[in-house]
């Protein structure tokens, strides 16, 4: 389970409100979208293919991700 906690004082440290845009949603998805494809990776076992449609993206996509996150895949194959 991940818990996100998000407080006032926290974006305003990080500089002026014009630098913040778009800080929360990109603070979020980094903390977020790693676990979730690690996860969703081992329940398909690896399978790119049924992880992608688990997660509604197109295979292409997942593995631009994976490959961004630079998520090792192979730790999830059953051989």
């Amino acid at each position: 389970m991940i818990t996100i906690s998000i407080a006032d004082d926290e974006l305003r440290a990080r500089g002026t409100p014009e630098r913040n845009k778009g800080i929360l949603y990109k603070s979020i998805i980094e903390a977020v979208e790693k676990p979730l494809l690690e996860q969703i990776l081992e329940r398909t076992e690896g399978n790119q293919i049924k992880a992608a449609r688990m997660l509604g993206l197109n295979r292409n996509t997942l593995r631009a991700k994976i490959k961004k996150l630079n998520i090792n895949v192979e730790k999830w194959k059953i051989t």
